[in-house]
């Protein structure tokens, strides 16, 4: 489920208080959406995730809260709170939430 985009120009803002968890789900929600890249937020409801896929440009996830694990190319990494990870362009990866879980996804794409 998408949420609106938000304008959060000139405001001090709390990234994980702009996305709320729903029961069962993954909530999405855009911050920036430009030619150049995006930035998006994520809540994934305990045990929800992001099935294999790939990407054509590298991604970088942030970890606003709780744990997941990040699998790239077949390698399991765990995240905690605050931890960052790149996922690398053309590698397949996949998300699942351990915990609740809280991200900003960061893609910048080459011109």
């Amino acid at each position: 489920m998408a949420e609106k985009s938000v304008d959060m120009k000139g405001k001090a803002v709390k990234l994980k208080e702009l996305v709320e968890y729903q029961k069962g789900s993954v909530v999405s929600r855009t911050v920036i959406d430009k030619k150049s890249g995006t930035v998006t937020l994520f809540a994934f409801d305990e045990g929800e995730g992001l099935s294999e896929h790939t990407a054509p440009y590298d991604a970088m996830v942030v970890n606003l809260e709780g744990n997941v694990e990040v699998r790239i190319s077949g390698a399991g990494n765990r995240l905690e709170e605050g931890d960052v990870i790149i996922m690398p362009a053309n590698k397949p990866h996949a998300l699942k939430a351990l915990t609740r879980f809280k991200m900003m996804l960061v893609m910048i794409k080459e011109t």
